[in-house]
């Protein structure tokens, strides 16, 4: 009886002849292929080929959605991997990162600038946190809050600094965010708040206001990017996918192919400020040396105008589109006609296009973006050929879906590339954004139909029954 009983006992213990024992075959009870190997009377278990043999590593599994913490009931949606601190603190804290990375670009050159030309006479009494002030009215100029030089408010937006902002945001929050819906909102609230407190401290309470709404929409649009870029991030159709599937089906592919055909509007712009460059670089370095500056000079007028590089792709799309635009009161540049006036001494601005370029070929400006619009037909004609209950003239809606939401993107481009640079006639500087936007809707819109009808099988379909229908009643009427 004793003797069945130490036997008993044995094969509990992994000593006896029972599967878990001395041969080296999985304990009993476990799942995770690991081994009993006795030791004495003490049983030492020995974790399985590749199996992590770190304290911390071998946890018990923990449900999905929840982080294995505490008393396990923490949602995995609330606390980050940031040392267990919640998701929107770990989102703000990214956006931070962001906003200053960025502020820093903008600032250094400002104070670089003024450490080089402290011992200049005319430099006396100006203190050099004046030169930190200049540079945050610059960032916060990219951020839609118009910086005061003299009196006169520059309402004319600095796009690059807006481009470096959505960057750097983009950057911090793909690095160290979180990629939920908590880390977005933290994220876009506290670059808001950073922005509007910048904006109170610099320019007032209106200017506070401005500066709320731009760094909302600046912070969350590169936090979002940001944080969208993150691999466990959901892709971006996984994203839309509530409200890409509640829109009707033309609806949906035209706003897919209005994308297509923005991007395409915004590729030609930036093509054709470049031929602009290239043409006109002789005078472009002949007002750059007429400037006389330094080598350290040189430096902070070329960042000023990469600042501004991405309003003259504006300005080119405004000119391609065929509305054309202006500098000044009294200037106007088109590709039908050019009104030069007096301009400031900018090298950017001597790249602007003269009489020389006016008519010929550039009349065919608008056809590049006609072709931007069949881009965006070929686009719909792939989108819709395979999808089923749809009807003849749901291409043509669809190519009005297109047409509009090119066009709307055209025109807020233009309104963001558009305001003022001093007082007097430079008050007015860029185009028309319902006239700009009209004509970018127009000419995607000739160009998506010039691409799409023609390969709709419904709309062919339709049409030869209507062309035999009424062959039939002009048959019979005689």
């Amino acid at each position: 009886m004793r003797a069945g009983r130490r036997r008993s006992r044995g094969s509990r213990t992994g000593c006896g002849d029972s599967p878990g024992g001395v041969h080296g075959s999985p304990a009993p009870g476990g799942d995770d292929g690991a081994v009993s190997v006795p030791t004495g009377s003490r049983r030492r278990t020995r974790p399985a080929p590749g199996a992590s043999t770190r304290p911390d590593e071998r946890r018990p599994p923990v449900a999905p959605g929840r982080l294995g913490t505490g008393n396990g009931r923490s949602s995995a949606f609330f606390v980050s991997a940031l040392d267990g601190s919640p998701h929107w603190l770990a989102g703000a804290l990214a956006a931070l990162q962001g906003a200053l990375l960025s502020f820093l670009v903008v600032v250094l050159p400002a104070v670089a600038a003024y450490v080089a030309t402290s011992a200049d006479p005319a430099n006396e009494g100006v203190e050099w946190f004046r030169s930190v002030t200049v540079g945050a009215s610059i960032w916060l100029a990219g951020h839609g809050v118009p910086a005061d030089v003299g009196g006169v408010p520059i309402t004319l937006v600095p796009l690059g600094v807006t481009l470096l902002a959505l960057f750097t945001g983009w950057a911090s929050a793909r690095r160290s965010g979180v990629a939920d819906r908590t880390a977005l909102l933290g994220g876009t609230l506290a670059y808001a708040g950073l922005v509007a407190v910048l904006a109170l401290a610099t320019a007032g309470p209106v200017a506070a206001l401005r500066g709320l709404a731009g760094g909302a929409l600046v912070g969350g649009a590169g936090v979002a990017a940001g944080l969208l870029a993150r691999p466990e991030a959901p892709t971006w159709r996984e994203v839309t996918r509530p409200w890409h599937g509640r829109l009707p089906v033309v609806v949906a592919v035209g706003v897919e192919a209005a994308t297509v055909a923005a991007a395409a509007v915004v590729v030609v712009g930036a093509v054709v400020a470049t031929s602009w460059v290239l043409a006109g670089r002789t005078t472009v370095v002949a007002i750059a040396e007429g400037l006389d500056l330094d080598t350290l000079g040189g430096a902070v007028l070329a960042l000023a105008e990469l600042a501004f590089a991405p309003v003259l792709v504006v300005w080119a799309v405004a000119w391609a589109a065929g509305p054309g635009f202006w500098v000044g009161e009294g200037t106007h540049f088109a590709t039908d006609a050019v009104t030069g006036g007096t301009l400031p001494a900018v090298p950017m601005l001597g790249a602007l296009p003269g009489a020389d370029v006016v008519g010929g070929p550039s009349l065919l400006a608008p056809a590049l973006l006609v072709g931007c619009g069949a881009l965006a037909g070929w686009y719909l004609h792939r989108g819709l050929r395979a999808r089923d209950g749809l009807r003849a003239w749901s291409t043509g809606v669809a190519c009005v879906v297109c047409a509009a939401g090119a066009g709307l993107v055209a025109g807020l481009l233009v309104l963001a590339g558009s305001g003022g640079v001093g007082p007097g006639r430079m008050a007015q500087v860029g185009a028309s954004a319902v006239t700009v936007g009209g004509a970018v809707a127009l000419e995607v819109l000739f160009g998506a139909v010039l691409v799409a009808l023609p390969s709709d099988e419904r709309l062919r379909r339709a049409c030869a029954a209507g062309l035999v229908g009424a062959w039939a009643r002009l048959r019979g009427a005689r």
